[in-house]
């Protein structure tokens, strides 16, 4: 079972910026939702994609061991604007919506179910805001928040959040975001945002430190 990571937080908070650490690292795989260059100067191996055939091929295909999906949210956006003018109205949306959850929750469960134990999959999304301020990842339809939380498939959550110029991960639940962690794999609320210390921290917590090469 490998173990997956989610990761959310608003546009321009770091989250793509956090692998600035993994480039040059035979450790770390990337597959792209959406075709964008990436904030930082050189490059990790990756393939860019919104079908999740591919990314399940790609996931367990990859020799590397820790693995980012990167704008994974988009999945469910591309999806629902390639096929939602497409469906019509009434049952055939409702069933695109269905389909939409279906796919996503099928993902995460390929992640933990189908993967090696040795692997951790980092999943990046936006985030969202509901109507009693509590922030949790943005998807779309009703089956994903009502009916799965996909925050709730994941023992790790971290938010991205920038301060005074600053780019931090929170590792816990704070003002009203879905932030958790283990106890005691991080020692502080507020953490840089480097998910490569992320990911050794991760490695050491469940004794997987023999898969860290550098």
């Amino acid at each position: 079972m490998a173990i997956p990571v989610l990761i959310i937080g608003r546009s321009g908070t770091g989250k793509t910026t956090a692998m600035r650490n993994c480039i040059g690292n035979s450790r770390w795989n990337l597959i792209k939702v959406l075709s964008k260059p990436l904030p930082f100067p050189g490059s990790i191996p990756c393939c860019t994609t919104d079908d999740y055939k591919k990314i399940c091929a790609s996931l367990a295909g990859s020799d590397a061991k820790s693995i980012v999906i990167d704008d994974a949210g988009y999945l469910l956006t591309n999806k629902f604007m390639k096929e939602h003018s497409s469906n019509g109205k009434g049952s055939a949306i409702f069933d695109l919506y269905n389909d939409i959850g279906d796919s996503f929750w099928n993902l995460i469960m390929f992640i933990m179910e189908q993967l090696p134990e040795d692997k951790i999959v980092y999943v990046i999304m936006h985030e969202d805001k509901n109507e009693h301020g509590d922030i949790a990842p943005k998807t779309i339809g009703r089956m994903l928040d009502e009916k799965v939380c996909v925050e709730g498939m994941f023992t790790i959550v971290l938010r991205a959040v920038s301060e005074m110029g600053k780019y931090y991960f929170i590792t816990q639940c704070d003002q009203g975001a879905v932030s958790k962690s283990p106890i005691g794999m991080f020692e502080d609320l507020k953490i840089d945002n480097d998910l490569d210390y992320v990911d050794k921290q991760i490695r050491k917590y469940y004794s997987l430190e023999g898969d860290i090469k550098k």
